[in-house]
């Protein structure tokens, strides 16, 4: 009996081991992606430029030099619906993308960078050079970045997973 309550007691604290670092998991994804923003929005002022946020210079780095619709936009870069919409009318009239209704469907509008837009992505894509080169300089490898990723990435797996439950009833394996 002794045994059973031990092995018991040693679950129980591998479980309460792993909701630990579970939820610590989490609170680094959501202050890691706050913290990106604001390194995003520095780079922003360090260029003066003042009319665009944070989150639309990565939706014009993320479109780069493709021509997407709004849709195809939201599924590549996970985006929400109704800010990306909002945030490509903003980008369109400050005048980083270009609108247009696409010649094959006229119900579709399609969305490219304009000379500004691939300015403002050239400068983007500098940054991450820059910080490439640093994370090297900082004793953080390309190993320990692949790491992260695929425990990113097994994350992503289990929530896409939970969701499908949800909505099907049954857990895939990851």
């Amino acid at each position: 009996m002794a045994e059973i309550s031990t092995n018991s007691s040693s679950a129980d604290d591998a479980s309460l081991t792993t909701r630990q670092e579970y939820l610590e998991a989490i609170k680094l994804i959501e202050r890691l992606h706050r913290q990106f923003l604001e390194v995003v929005k520095t780079e922003l002022d360090r260029h003066g430029t003042e009319d665009i946020n944070n989150i639309q210079a990565l939706i014009l780095y993320n479109i780069g030099e493709d021509e997407l619709t709004v849709g195809e936009l939201t599924n590549r870069g996970y985006y929400l619906g109704s800010n990306v919409s909002y945030n490509v009318r903003k980008m369109v009239e400050n005048k980083y993308l270009i609108q247009e209704r696409s010649t094959h469907d006229r119900r579709s509008i399609r969305v490219r960078l304009s000379e500004k837009g691939l300015e403002l992505c050239t400068q983007i894509s500098d940054m991450f050079d820059r910080h490439a080169d640093s994370l090297e300089q900082n004793k953080i490898s390309s190993d320990s970045l692949r790491g992260a990723s695929s425990a990113y990435r097994q994350l992503e797996r289990f929530w896409v997973g939970l969701l499908n439950y949800n909505l099907r009833g049954s857990l895939p394996p990851l």
